[in-house]
């Protein structure tokens, strides 16, 4: 049985005769090491604070250690930003679509909530920087 499927995949495959022991072993290092640069070489290192902007000024640093509640005056009312150890979220926002609240729970750096009506964000950040192309 096994016989007839090797001389199968033989057929279907002519180019795995051609392929050595040492060649599939290569293979096999190769994706254990591509495996695992993955955790490694993608991580953007741990929380530290929330910085909340209002137009563009950054109206506060917090950092992610204790909880913690800021609000946020802008145009169309307040925007309430909470902080939890290691992430932060918008609780509530004026602006009409709630995009910012729907966000939820922020916990990486470089993630970020934009309440655009208001013009209030709320970014992550950490102790290395974050790859724009890769955020969002």
């Amino acid at each position: 049985m096994a016989r007839s499927v090797l001389l199968a995949s033989a057929a279907a495959y002519p180019w795995l005769r051609l392929v050595r022991p040492g060649d599939w072993l290569v293979l096999l290092l190769a994706t254990v090491l591509t495996a695992a640069s993955f955790p490694l070489l993608w991580q953007k290192g741990a929380a530290e604070r929330a910085v909340v902007r209002q137009d563009g000024q950054v109206v506060a640093e917090l950092a992610l250690t204790a909880p913690r509640t800021l609000a946020v005056s802008g145009p169309l009312g307040t925007t309430v930003i909470a902080v939890e150890r290691g992430r932060a979220r918008v609780a509530s926002d004026p602006g009409p679509r709630q995009l910012c609240v729907r966000q939820g729970w922020l916990a990486r750096p470089g993630e970020m909530a934009l309440c655009a009506p208001n013009r209030v964000s709320l970014t992550i950040a950490g102790g290395r920087g974050a790859y724009d192309t890769l955020a969002y």
